[in-house]
């Protein structure tokens, strides 16, 4: 029965982990009318929830998925399997073909970049918007500045998209609880809100200011105290020094960064025109297809300056690193350095935030940041992104030979269902979880990520372990493939904050050291 069920439920051309084009009628009746979504898509995971509390957290028993009679072919290596997947949450591309070598509007470049590119260039671009997207504008007051920070900004003003609108509305549907902003909140100790600094709080970010603010910078100590969580305050600056972007001498930090943004605009003006050529065209395509796909409820994202910025960051990055060039999932990764720089200069309202209000230097600066920080990251994990993905693959069965080590039942529990670790866990390796927690708590995760050696690849794995073992309740209460499936790639964690995230890292902290220093004296 599991095997027809998973034969049923998978088609030839699904693409997985992720949208799973199959016809379903749940929720049956409500009202005398039957709820029926013609396709259970997108799979959103924690930072976009699904828009009908059926797909939530549990699954009635008597909703019977009444699923299409197709064909399936099943892939023969990870490669078709990979190729066959390519994102986690595809919408068509064909809708954006007509227009995707449309480049971004250059007027929202930084002032002094627009006399680096040819004239020409200028022109070809000039009135040229991001394709479905088109805001309205309102008079708003300037935002008030207070030590070079945005205290209020003029985030009042709702977007007038139409598509970020009818995606808002759409979130009518989810159960009632209180919402917690996605990014205005980084800073929240927990899930209910921000308390007052405590007296350790203080301590800890007196440490810290004291560790930043000395000749030479302990970075060993600075990992230290960061594991446990950084103060926004500091954390700029810690995770510019913990990812190697910033010497920890600090009379060097200010030549290092000026020479640093200054390079990173001269890969501009060297590169970004040959977006259109034939040789790039595919990777400026696909990548200007994802970045609107990229946090989609969150409006500081749907913003034409912030998309602009993604594009150039991405694109720069993918013709300088040519053995993997640009993969879906990479996208992701800019955002927590783009969020956590942008709060050096805004103390509130982030998530509606109007990037165009900072001064073109500030936005500059950002970029280049952000840019130089991701490109770090990627560099201890370039093997996920290369021809195969052969790190991801590895990372996948090293998780599957975790979990049969560290909780059988869950193990057998797949296995009996025909659930593959690969169905579920390569968005998890291949979007580092981003995907399955708010952006806050990604923050958070990364704070320990970049503390800790090879945080980013090895410890990862055993967040990865903790983070499926936490929902074990659920998943041995699910009795089918479909069910099983869909849990896994719509985990609840909407409401989760630092508090759950500190749990999570302890528990793997305790897998890691347990089993990484024996890898053979608890194989079974």
């Amino acid at each position: 029965m599991a095997t027809e069920n998973r034969i049923n439920f998978w088609r030839r051309n699904a693409k997985v982990p992720g949208r799973q084009k199959v016809s379903v009628k749940l929720c049956e009746p409500v009202c005398s009318s039957h709820v029926v979504f013609s396709s259970v898509q997108p799979v959103y995971g924690a930072q976009h929830p699904p828009l009908d509390p059926c797909l939530r957290r549990s699954y009635p028993k008597d909703a019977k998925l009444k699923l299409n009679n197709l064909k399936s072919k099943k892939t023969s290596s990870f490669h078709e399997f990979a190729r066959s997947t390519n994102d986690a949450w595809d919408i068509d591309d064909d809708e954006e073909d007509d227009d995707f070598l449309g480049a971004p509007a250059l007027s929202s470049l930084p002032s002094g970049l627009h006399s680096a590119f040819p004239q020409k260039q200028k022109q070809d671009a000039a009135g040229v918007t991001q394709s479905g997207i088109s805001h309205t504008t309102e008079e708003d007051t300037e935002p008030e500045l207070v030590n070079n920070k945005v205290v209020k900004s003029n985030s009042e003003i709702h977007l007038s998209t139409s598509s970020v609108r009818s995606t808002l509305q759409k979130q009518q549907s989810l159960p009632v609880r209180p919402v917690i902003p996605l990014v205005a909140r980084i800073s929240d100790q927990n899930a209910s809100g921000a308390p007052p600094m405590t007296v350790r709080e203080k301590s800890r970010l007196d440490k810290f200011k004291q560790l930043l603010a000395s000749a030479n910078t302990d970075l060993e100590e600075l990992r230290k105290h960061s594991w446990s969580g950084i103060p926004r305050e500091v954390r700029p600056i810690t995770w510019r020094l913990l990812s190697g972007y910033l010497p920890a001498n600090k009379e060097r930090r200010e030549l290092v960064l000026k020479r640093k943004r200054e390079e990173y605009f001269g890969f501009i003006v060297q590169y970004y025109h040959s977006r259109t050529d034939e040789h790039y065209k595919d990777t400026y395509r696909q990548i200007h297809i994802d970045i609107p796909r990229t946090n989609p409820l969150i409006p500081l994202f749907q913003q034409p300056v912030v998309q602009e910025v993604f594009e150039r960051i991405l694109f720069i990055w993918a013709i300088r690193h040519p053995a993997s060039g640009y993969v879906q999932g990479i996208n992701d990764l800019v955002t927590p350095f783009f969020v956590v720089f942008l709060s050096e200069f805004v103390m509130e309202d982030m998530e509606n935030f109007e990037v165009a209000a900072l001064s073109p230097d500030i936005q500059r600066n950002i970029e280049a940041d952000s840019f130089w920080c991701m490109s770090k990251l990627l560099d201890g994990i370039q093997d996920n992104y290369t021809f195969a993905q052969p790190g991801i693959q590895n990372k996948v069965k090293a998780l599957e030979e975790l979990v049969n080590r560290i909780d059988e039942d869950i193990h057998n529990h797949f296995k009996k269902y025909e659930v593959e670790y690969l169905q579920f866990a390569f968005r998890w390796m291949n979007n580092l979880l981003m995907r399955e927690l708010p952006l806050r708590c990604t923050i958070r995760l990364w704070d320990t990520y970049q503390s800790e050696a090879e945080g980013f690849s090895h410890f990862h794995l055993y967040v990865c372990a903790a983070f499926l073992i936490e929902w074990r309740k659920e998943i041995l209460s699910m009795v089918d493939f479909q069910g099983l499936l869909i849990l896994l790639q719509n985990l609840p964690t909407i409401h989760w904050g630092n508090e759950e995230v500190g749990l999570l890292l302890a528990e793997a902290y305790r897998l890691k050291y347990m089993f990484a220093d024996a890898p053979s004296h608890y194989k079974r």
